[in-house]
């Protein structure tokens, strides 16, 4: 039989080696040590009598006949996986899922979504990174995450993606402050404060740019942060206008720690979805990107 001379294993390692370009990677990924992953490689090599890869410089390369053993390989592990879902053992999935959402998923749903993880894949171990949407997009095409739950707009290009709906924007400010903003206002009234914004390469504050510029608005008010929650917190210390996803600060609302203010103008909404590479990617990951969208749509107010 087959399985007395290559082993799932060694797969696994050409897999994750190729994937994540070195051999220290691979065996972080896998939880082991570099020679394990090093010994793993080279009896897969024995075995077959050929080189699957090329080392040099730090840069690993597989050979041609190696890209080929990598696609069975893939395809031998997804098919090896489905074995645990026939016998209905979620719980033997026993891998690593390298997610990434922004600050905004973690403000608001990312605690029911982590326990909905734990309940459906128990053993799968959970690499947590919390950034920017464009970072989390870096990484996800560089294949540091495995999946990643992030605005638009998205610069890779990915075959695996799951709507999650969009977070309409709001103007929100300290109840004194919104007391002297009363009725309908323009982005240009509210410049007697400081206008607290997103950071400047997102798409909420490239929008309200252009909005200033179109309307000969100075923009000297306007204050960028990385920081949602930052920006949270400054608006309700008095310090500014925020212009806000209103599902960051809907607690801030419902205790009157913030106001909403009345003004003509909003970015487009945040589109969420949830992002991953489908042609490399085992079924778990699917499923937490599925499982991401129920828990997105358990948050929203019904």
């Amino acid at each position: 039989m087959i399985g007395n001379v290559l082993t799932l294993k060694q797969l696994e390692a050409l897999v994750w080696v190729a994937d994540l370009g070195s051999f220290r990677a691979a065996a972080h990924h896998l939880n082991t040590t570099q020679p394990n992953i090093s010994a793993r490689i080279a009896g897969l090599e024995k075995t077959l009598g050929l080189g699957v890869m090329t080392r040099s410089a730090g840069n690993i390369e597989l050979t041609d006949k190696g890209a080929e053993i990598l696609a069975m390989a893939r395809k031998t592990l997804r098919d090896a996986e489905q074995i645990v879902y026939i016998a209905q053992r979620p719980d033997l999935i026993a891998d690593r899922l390298r997610l990434g959402v922004t600050e905004l998923v973690a403000y608001t749903w990312l605690h029911s979504y982590l326990r909905a993880i734990k309940a459906a894949y128990p053993s799968l171990n959970v690499e947590l990174t919390v950034d920017l949407s464009r970072n989390l997009d870096a990484d996800l095409s560089a294949n540091r995450l495995d999946l990643t739950v992030q605005t638009a707009p998205f610069e890779s290009d990915v075959d695996g993606e799951v709507e999650l709906g969009k977070s309409p924007y709001v103007w929100v400010a300290q109840q004194s402050i919104a007391q002297q903003l009363k009725g309908p206002q323009s982005v240009a009234d509210l410049l007697t404060h400081c206008v607290l914004t997103h950071a400047r390469y997102t798409q909420a504050y490239m929008e309200l740019s252009a909005h200033m510029r179109k309307n000969a608005i100075p923009t000297a008010q306007m204050i960028a942060s990385n920081s949602l929650a930052s920006c949270v917190q400054m608006a309700a210390d008095g310090m500014g206008v925020s212009l806000l996803p209103e599902a960051l600060v809907r607690r801030e609302l419902d205790v009157d720690t913030l106001a909403i203010i009345d003004v003509d103008w909003l970015p487009s909404p945040l589109r969420f979805a949830a992002r991953y590479r489908e042609d490399t990617s085992a079924q778990f990951i699917n499923d937490c990107a599925l499982l991401a969208d129920r828990c997105s749509k358990e948050f929203e107010p019904h």
